[in-house]
């Protein structure tokens, strides 16, 4: 297995590895490797072939060199692009059943209280008769109204520190959930666009509460959420959380 590391790095090269703890190893390529190699940190977002070989090429050498036991079930990778230099990449055992804590929920719970502003405004603004003209007509029955329901938010931006945050949220989202989403980069920071599609409401607000988890919501104000979409640098189109977890 050594001599396939050789071959698919160059001779010259060696993979600098190392054991952060028990669960945990980092292994550094140079710009040069990924250059000469071509392979970037898309091919590790899309899973691709090439890089699922490279994973397991690190796996298996830091097994040999440093004791690092692969993970039995699923791993968490973490990318981290080093400016000049190249990219680190994070491999650790990562349980995807965390629960969320009360912090979480709250920022979640703030959240929804921002998505809901713009919707509670459209209703008080088409409510029908203002107070005042119910007061000018004291004696006249009011027309009984139709309950009106508040629009429930269809889409929103969730920002997250790193795209190894994105793909921990990815997993842990139901393959079979109906929700359209697309991935974003802006800067250092990765923005997921998530819209309810044909999903039932309540897998898709299941779904945003699970973000906050692994992210924080960004936005659902159409006008921010355009923002991203005309400046960020698209990752993935369509699909985004179902590539994640290919």
């Amino acid at each position: 297995m050594r001599n396939a590391i050789n071959n698919f790095f160059g001779m010259e090269s060696k993979l600098r590895i190392e054991r952060v703890d028990e669960k945990t190893v980092k292994c550094f390529l140079s710009n040069e490797e990924l250059e000469e190699y071509d392979i970037d940190y898309k091919d590790f977002i899309m899973r691709s072939d090439k890089a699922r070989e490279v994973v397991q090429e690190i796996m298996e050498q830091a097994e040999i060199e440093v004791g690092y036991k692969p993970p039995q079930f699923a791993f968490d990778l973490q990318i981290m692009m080093v400016p000049e230099q190249g990219m680190v990449l994070t491999l650790s055992e990562k349980d995807p059943m965390d629960a969320l804590d009360n912090n979480q929920i709250m920022e979640y719970l703030k959240g929804m209280k921002e998505m809901l502003t713009k919707a509670k405004e459209k209703l008080a603004s088409r409510s029908g008769q203002s107070a005042e003209v119910a007061q000018g007509e004291p004696h006249k029955e009011k027309p009984k109204k139709a309950p009106v329901q508040i629009n429930q938010p269809q889409e929103a931006m969730f920002a997250f520190d790193t795209l190894s945050d994105v793909i921990d949220y990815a997993r842990v989202i139901p393959q079979n959930l109906r929700v359209k989403s697309t991935l974003f980069r802006v800067g250092e920071e990765y923005y997921l666009y998530l819209q309810k599609g044909t999903a039932a409401y309540k897998r898709y607000s299941k779904a945003c509460i699970q973000a906050m988890e692994f992210g924080r919501l960004y936005t659902a104000e159409e006008d921010r959420i355009r923002y991203v979409k005309e400046h960020g640098e698209v990752v993935i189109p369509d699909h985004a959380i179902k590539k994640l977890t290919l």
